[in-house]
């Protein structure tokens, strides 16, 4: 399975107070090797973390090229009408370099203490899927936005500025009742490799794609993203996935042409600086060459073990 797409690839900043000359400098990394994008968790609850919007805001201030997306945005916590504008507002302040990542929520108990609602699996989806509504139409260019839901309701408010670019909408969910909703309403599919493994994403493809023809939408246009913790090199050890370069490179080449990923965050297990500029600097450019090499010829080969 190949949906054909572009591949890019980002990295994984976990928000930390007491880290943040790291994050600048990884980031600042990142944005000179030629990364593309810069996921930031969004955990508001946890109190190790500095608010992740406010920490995106700053970063795309600092940088040049790099896409930011809060990977994923606690949406219980951030109220849909108020986050597109958010959304739109970072898109124009950065020249459109602003993607919005969404999560339905977790951690309820953590949620409730901040004074948000406490939902229940399916209750958290129905409303995940009116955000999305008053989202779309806050960026639609349409003078007002009208939604009347259970959740989120929106009675004529006048939305801008509009996003720089065309920005899309990535989830971060599992579970069936999502996946059918990523394939008919959004941009993307955000999951976690040790939440799923490669066979569970397999699967789940299938339960978007189909999603996607019901609400006849072409399943290539859902962009296919994961998470993935590991370490880079000679005796590397940490993390879903470890190895040379060489294995990192036929491993990612594999679930690009085998699996259908397209979009690859790493969340680097080792601290060391140097694993963000060995990924940016080897692995990346080799992966999308053996990509193109595959794509020009065909492939036959098997998607590599993950668990390795």
């Amino acid at each position: 399975m190949d949906y054909g797409r572009p591949v890019e690839f980002g990295l994984s900043v976990v928000p930390s107070a007491g880290e943040l000359d790291a994050i600048r400098a990884a980031v600042t990394t990142a944005d000179r090797t030629g990364l593309d994008l810069i996921g930031i968790q969004d955990h508001p609850y946890q109190w190790r973390f500095v608010d992740t919007w406010m920490l995106m805001a700053n970063l795309l201030a600092e940088t040049e090229r790099i896409r930011l997306f809060a990977d994923v945005t606690n949406l219980p916590l951030r109220p849909p009408a108020v986050l597109a504008k958010q959304a739109a507002t970072l898109d124009v302040l950065s020249g459109g370099r602003f993607e919005l990542g969404l999560g339905a929520g977790g951690f309820w108990d953590a949620v409730a203490a901040m004074g948000g609602p406490r939902r229940t699996p399916g209750q958290a989806v129905d409303a995940l899927e009116e955000a999305i509504d008053i989202i779309r139409q806050a960026w639609s260019g349409e003078r007002s936005v009208h939604v009347e839901g259970t959740y989120y309701s929106a009675h004529g408010y006048h939305p801008g500025p509009l996003p720089a670019h065309k920005m899309e909408i990535w989830i971060g969910a599992y579970r069936p009742r999502m996946l059918r909703l990523i394939g008919r309403a959004a941009d993307g599919w955000i999951p976690s490799l040790g939440y799923v493994g490669i066979p569970e994403i397999v699967e789940a493809q299938g339960v978007i794609d189909a999603a996607a023809a019901a609400a006849s939408r072409e399943p290539s246009a859902i962009r296919r993203m994961v998470n993935v913790s590991g370490t880079i090199g000679p005796g590397a050890g940490g993390g879903v996935v470890s190895g040379s370069v060489e294995e990192w490179v036929a491993l990612l080449a594999g679930w690009v042409t085998e699996v259908g990923l397209d979009t690859f965050i790493l969340w680097p297990a080792d601290p060391d600086p140097r694993q963000i500029e060995v990924f940016g600097a080897e692995v990346v450019p080799t992966v999308r060459a053996e990509v193109a090499r595959r794509r020009g010829r065909g492939s036959d080969s098997s998607p590599a073990d993950a668990s390795r």
